[in-house]
């Protein structure tokens, strides 16, 4: 599954993971992405939305 909400493109972020000791290393931040049935133009489709987007009302959602 695409980690990349369809509706604004936000998807994943690297960044260090700092130790205590201040040793660096690689991460990576994932978007909550959620499958939901929305209304697209007029037709339900299901959609990777973040729940950014979900919360902003950018999505109907479909009964």
């Amino acid at each position: 599954m695409a980690r990349r909400c369809e509706i604004c493109g936000r998807g994943p972020q690297v960044g260090n993971k700092v130790s205590h000791s201040h040793i660096l290393t690689k991460r990576r931040w994932l978007p909550n992405i959620q499958l939901v049935r929305a209304n697209v133009n007029g037709t339900v489709k299901r959609v990777r939305v973040c729940t950014r987007c979900l919360k902003a009302g950018k999505v109907t959602r479909a009964v």
